[in-house]
C-alpha cells in the first residue's frame, strides 16, 4: 500500500497534482509572466549577456536562438524534474551538462537540417546554449526541486523572458542600422531622399549593450522596485 504522500508525489509526476491545483493558477501563470518583466533573466539578473550582444544584429538569428532556448530550456527542466530523485547530489552538475549538451546537439542538427542560412548565421552559437548560465541556473535553482509542470513553465518563462530582450534589441539594431527587419526593407526610400542615413553604429557589437542598458533604465524608471538599495 502506497501512503498519501508516496501517491501525491506519484502523481505530481505526471503533471497530475493531488492538491486540484490547477495547471495555470496564479502561481503557475507568474512562472511564465514573472521573467518577462520583474525577474527578466537578462535585465534584472543579467544573464545571457554575451549572446544578447552577439546575435543581435538582425532579428532573424535572435528569433531563432530564441526558439531554440525555449525548446532546449522546456525539455530539459522537464528531464531533469523526472529524474530529481535520481541524480545522486555529487554529480548532477554532471547529469544537468549531459541533459542540456543533448538536447542542444539535437536542436543542432535540426537547424542544420531545416535552416541552414540561419545556423550559419548563428554558429558556435547554438553549441554554446550549454554553456548559458540561464540554463544552468534554472535546472539547479527550480527543476531539482519541483515538480514536472512547474519546472516546464518555469523552463519556457525565462526562455521568453531572455527571448524578448533578444529580439527587442535585434528589432531596433537592424532597423536602425540597416533599415531593415527580418532581411527586408521597411524605411521607405523617400525617407532617405529626405537626409536620413542608417546608423552603422547600431551593427556594432557595444551598441548592442548599450541598447540592453537603455532597457534596464527604462524598466527600473518604470517600476521602481528593482533599483537596488544601499
Amino acid at each position: 500500500m502506497l501512503t498519501k504522500k508516496q501517491k501525491n508525489k506519484k502523481s505530481s509526476l505526471f503533471f497530475i497534482n493531488k492538491e486540484r491545483e490547477p495547471l495555470f493558477s496564479k502561481k503557475n501563470r507568474a512562472l511564465l509572466s514573472d521573467p518577462l518583466d520583474d525577474n527578466n533573466p537578462i535585465t534584472v539578473q543579467v544573464l545571457g549577456i554575451c549572446s544578447a550582444l552577439a546575435i543581435t544584429v538582425q532579428l532573424k538569428p535572435a528569433v531563432v536562438m530564441t526558439i531554440s532556448v525555449m525548446a532546449v530550456m522546456g525539455a530539459s527542466n522537464v528531464i531533469v524534474s523526472l529524474l530529481r530523485d535520481l541524480i545522486p547530489n555529487r554529480i548532477r552538475i554532471i547529469v544537468q551538462l549531459v541533459v542540456v549538451a543533448s538536447l542542444v546537439a539535437l536542436v543542432d542538427q535540426i537547424l542544420k537540417a531545416f535552416a541552414y542560412d540561419v545556423y550559419k548565421q548563428l554558429s558556435i552559437f547554438i553549441g554554446l546554449i550549454v554553456t548559458n548560465c540561464i540554463v544552468m541556473g534554472r535546472l539547479e535553482a527550480f527543476a531539482l526541486g519541483n515538480g514536472v509542470w512547474k519546472s516546464f513553465l518555469d523552463g519556457v518563462g525565462n526562455a521568453a523572458g531572455y527571448g524578448f530582450i533578444l529580439i527587442l534589441v535585434a528589432f531596433f539594431r537592424e532597423l536602425l542600422g540597416s533599415g531593415k527587419l527580418y532581411g527586408y526593407k521597411v524605411i521607405p526610400e523617400f525617407i532617405y531622399d529626405l537626409g536620413y542615413q542608417d546608423n552603422g553604429l547600431m551593427l556594432l557589437s557595444p551598441m548592442a549593450l548599450v541598447t540592453v542598458g537603455i532597457f534596464i533604465w527604462i524598466q527600473r524608471a518604470r517600476n521602481r522596485k528593482l533599483i537596488e538599495k544601499n
